[in-house]
């Protein structure tokens, strides 16, 4: 579990039928699944449907989350994409809890009867209502660009997406934030004898990486922490912007 002054996330593992009953998934981990998530979001908000596909191969897939296809990446994407699928998802602020789960059909990636070689891709998943009514009334445009720039790290994955949703809501002066309490957003297992410092050691690399391909953020360093100023968005919104 995440959380972040009032605001806090938890996500759960969950059971996914992978040809022969159920089957425990672990829970989604590193830069895999948030580029397919952020994908296929993209792809639901710009075409306004739920179902959305995912290629007619694991490769071509790949290819468009901006990687290779090499056996190693077939077999991560599969656990991923399963635990992905499979995942709930729990959201909590001052009183208000919401529990859901992003991807409600998804035919699991399972080996083909006809051959012991090949598996068969699912070509395609169905993400729930409620998480598509929420890409719809607020999601933030990404640029693919950047997620493909940023796929070898989660962190700056998480940074990038964080500050593509808050930076434009800033108003004033700008909004100061200290490594404790980012740390306990983005990294609450670092927990030595200095974790704030342990942690910025590997925030501020992350973050270089995130503004050059975001180059309108305003965020600077100060001590101990960081000033965030009211910037657009990576992407301009068509409709002008959510509040």
């Amino acid at each position: 579990m995440r959380q972040s002054g009032a605001a806090w996330v938890n996500i759960q593992s969950g059971y996914l039928d992978e040809g022969n009953g159920p089957i425990l998934q672990p829970i989604p981990y590193g830069a895999m699944p948030r580029l397919a998530l952020a994908w296929v979001s993209t792809i639901a908000v710009r075409n306004k449907e739920r179902e959305i596909r995912i290629g007619d191969s694991a490769a071509e897939f790949l290819r468009l989350m901006g990687m290779g296809d090499d056996g190693r990446r077939y077999s991560t994407l599969r656990k991923q994409m399963h635990a992905l699928a499979a995942c709930r998802l729990q959201l909590g602020f001052k009183g208000r809890t919401y529990n859901g789960q992003p991807i409600e059909q998804f035919d699991a990636w399972i080996a083909n009867r006809n051959s012991k070689q090949r598996l068969l891709w699912p070509g395609k998943m169905v993400l729930s209502e409620g998480y598509f009514n929420s890409l719809i009334d607020s999601a933030v445009p990404l640029d693919n660009r950047a997620l493909i720039a940023l796929k070898g790290s989660a962190l700056a994955l998480d940074i990038y997406s964080w500050l593509a949703h808050r930076l434009h809501r800033i108003e004033g002066r700008g909004t100061k934030l200290y490594w404790k309490p980012l740390r306990e957003q983005f990294a609450q297992e670092y927990t030595g004898k200095d974790p704030d410092k342990d942690f910025k050691k590997k925030f501020v690399p992350a973050l270089r990486k995130v503004l050059a391909v975001y180059p309108q953020a305003k965020v600077s360093q100060i001590r101990g922490g960081f000033l965030l100023v009211g910037s657009p968005p990576p992407i301009p919104y068509k409709d002008g912007p959510l509040k």
